[in-house]
């Protein structure tokens, strides 16, 4: 597969993951009700990101890069509200 396919390829599966996690952060943040979120979910999910950014970071993969750093802060915004309001 081409260079540029495969980069397109990472930029869309990164878009596509990174932008299913904006209703649930919106939701959160207008409603601050965070019941409905497991604690745990959110804290090895949030680890979990922390090293898939690590790893873009150190194979300077910009799918990988940009999706898991926009990922990052809404899932910490989410775990943040979580804390502050459960």
């Amino acid at each position: 597969m081409p260079v540029a396919t495969t980069e397109l390829l990472g930029f869309t599966a990164a878009a596509l993951t990174t932008l299913c996690w904006l209703p649930q952060a919106w939701h959160t943040i207008r409603t601050r009700d965070t019941r409905a979120i497991s604690l745990w979910t959110q804290i090895f999910f949030a680890l979990g990101i922390i090293l898939w950014l690590v790893y873009g970071l150190l194979l300077m993969s910009w799918p990988l890069i940009g999706a898991n750093a926009v990922t990052l802060v809404l899932v910490l915004t989410i775990l943040t509200m979580k804390l502050r309001y459960s």
